[in-house]
């Protein structure tokens, strides 16, 4: 399927790694011009060659701090009519209520509720104006499915999802859509982690750790970040202008719930 997003305009943010790089990686090969981000140019340069031998086409690495008002700035400023936005970042992590003071607190809205709703506040104007935009959240499946060890992580980022789902109202009559992804158990770093920690909590193997984590999968194994990927590209797509304010779960159908 053609998308027809071909010379569009994207901005892919936290895109050296992970959910992110594979989103990158789908946008790109649909023909999209695409910027890439992350705090480590050695790393950007690296998801650069990455993408350049997965789909045979160059992306534009932007070094800079989604965290801060001037790495946000030098985000939009390299690519200011941006047709497509893909929101990520780095999640907070796992701990108990009590063990949460203030600073922990600001950094987990900082980083999953602010850096998203001013990178939308900067570029959704143009979007509206040009009537054609993409914006894609990539939040958690922990918005629907609150757990008490990812408190930060659910709080931030329901009220990243309740923001967005506002704005969508409004900017839907401008072929303007607003959608969040929600990832579980998508075999990236961040799954590594989740690992290495049920290895140190339960004193089992990575591979048992593994095999534990994937049982609590409807599907019975880990995503693929080439799946995740694909799903966001096609968020982005022409064809996805009637879906807007919805959250996709990419979690192997493990989500209890009808809605």
């Amino acid at each position: 399927m053609d998308l027809g997003i071909d010379g569009r305009k994207a901005i892919v943010c936290a895109s050296s790694q992970g959910l992110g790089l594979a989103c990158a990686t789908a946008l790109a090969r649909e023909g999209c011009v695409v910027y890439i981000n992350g705090r480590d140019p050695g790393r950007l340069e690296k998801a650069v060659a990455a993408v350049r031998d997965a789909v045979g086409r160059p992306v534009i690495p932007v070094t800079a701090d989604l965290n801060t008002d001037e790495g946000r700035a030098a985000l939009v400023a390299a690519c200011p009519n941006a047709d497509i936005l893909v929101n990520n970042n780095a999640g907070p992590e796992p701990g108990k209520l009590a063990d949460w003071d203030r600073a922990a607190w600001m950094r987990a809205i900082e980083s999953n509720m602010l850096a998203p709703i001013f990178l939308i506040q900067a570029l959704l104007p143009g979007m509206r104006e040009r009537r054609f935009g993409r914006i894609v959240n990539i939040t958690s499946a922990m918005v629907k499915s609150p757990r008490s060890h990812m408190g930060l992580s659910t709080a931030a980022r329901t009220a990243l999802t309740a923001l967005c789902k506002a704005v969508s109202f409004e900017a839907a009559p401008d072929n303007v859509t607003i959608n969040n992804l929600l990832p579980e158990r998508i075999d990236t770093g961040r799954q590594v982690f989740m690992v290495e920690r049920m290895m140190k909590q339960r004193g089992v193997t990575r591979e048992e750790a593994r095999r534990l984590i994937v049982d609590t999968v409807a599907a019975k194994r880990f995503g693929r970040p080439e799946e995740f990927g694909d799903a966001c590209a096609f968020l982005c797509s022409a064809q996805a202008g009637f879906i807007s304010g919805q959250n996709l779960q990419i979690d192997g159908g493990s989500y209890p719930g009808l809605i």
